[in-house]
């Protein structure tokens, strides 16, 4: 057994991804019963995610989809990686996580991302414009002096007001340097690129503030982990996202996950086949021992302070299965 491996609290970001032939609500119940037996496990904290108008993901309403999986759940950390800030009014998301922490007092999480909706006609529905992306550290801001009372409005949020959520910010493109301004933990991936990742994380430490929600940075680090009992079926695990991934960037639609056996008889374009390729290249999969090992390899590298496992695959079971291997990792 790794020390670094069992001293590092593992987490789960579960995107309710929808699957061939199996409705989206069945998404959204995979995602609860998921959230229990990880719970069980062991794991640090749940995550969900916020997609609008895509085909492949069922999880749409954040807050909504944690209060499902809090109320399901008796100990383990829950909350959003994340919510769009750009899609929100920052009053309303302070809302709905005071909310939320006060149902379920010390077990909320608030990740927050500054992504705009997929689509021109999805951000046209949400009277958005990709440059909204630009003003998330001016929105951070004001989401947070809703729950330290100060915001210049003179008005109150209820019942956020006083409340301790703790605030992730997810590092996609400028999110690194906003973390380390605001003196939040930051959550960076993927696990394909260490190099870049470091860069982000070396980026954040350099320049964090501490402030009252953070006194020392604090870096989570996200992406695919596959743990199977044989290197191929760890790999065959990948195959089903891997695929979606490279059907989003050649054709512009995000689609359900399918089988692995499907797709390995699915003709590819060169371009699709590249990106399909790429996407099992580099990433932490094989069995328990080969696992072991990567992680113990970048969690080194990096000094991350948390694991965020975000794996997607068609095969439910064959998920669960590879979180208990993880698991054991961590034992």
């Amino acid at each position: 057994m790794s020390s670094v491996i069992a001293s590092t609290p593992f987490s789960v970001l579960d995107r309710s991804r929808t699957r061939e032939g199996h409705p989206p609500a069945e998404a959204l119940r995979d995602t609860v019963r998921l959230a229990r037996e990880v719970e069980r496990l062991g794991f640090h904290r749940f995550w969900v995610s916020e997609h609008h108008g895509v085909p492949g993901v069922a999880g749409s309403a954040p807050t909504v989809l944690a209060a499902a999986v809090a109320s399901a759940t008796r100990s383990i950390r829950v909350g959003t990686g994340g919510v769009m800030l750009p899609n929100h009014q920052p009053l309303v998301v302070a809302e709905q996580f005071g909310v939320l922490e006060s149902l379920f007092p010390g077990r909320i999480d608030m990740g927050l991302g500054r992504s705009v909706g997929f689509t021109g006609g999805v951000r046209k529905a949400l009277g958005r414009d990709k440059d909204d992306a630009d003003d998330f550290a001016v929105q951070l801001d004001e989401l947070l002096d809703w729950f330290r009372g100060t915001s210049p409005t003179g008005a109150h949020a209820r019942p956020s007001e006083g409340l301790s959520v703790p605030p992730f910010v997810l590092a996609m493109g400028e999110g690194a340097d906003i973390a380390a301004r605001a003196g939040l933990p930051m959550v960076i991936g993927d696990l394909r690129n260490r190099d870049k990742m470091r860069r982000g994380i070396d980026h954040y430490r350099d320049r964090f503030r501490p402030s009252p929600w953070a006194p020392e940075p604090y870096v989570v680090i996200s992406g695919t982990i596959a743990v199977a009992a044989t290197p191929e079926a760890a790999r065959r695990l990948l195959v089903p996202e891997a695929w979606s991934m490279a059907y989003s960037r050649t054709h512009g639609t995000f689609p359900p996950l399918p089988p692995a056996e499907h797709v390995e008889q699915l003709p590819m374009a060169d371009k699709e086949f590249g990106f399909y390729e790429a996407g099992l290249t580099g990433q932490l999969a094989g069995t328990e021992e080969q696992v072991a090992h990567e992680l113990e390899t970048v969690l080194k590298e990096t000094a991350a302070d948390e694991v965020l496992v975000t794996t997607s695959t068609y095969d439910r079971e064959a998920l669960l299965d590879s979180y208990r291997r993880l698991a054991s990792l961590m034992a």
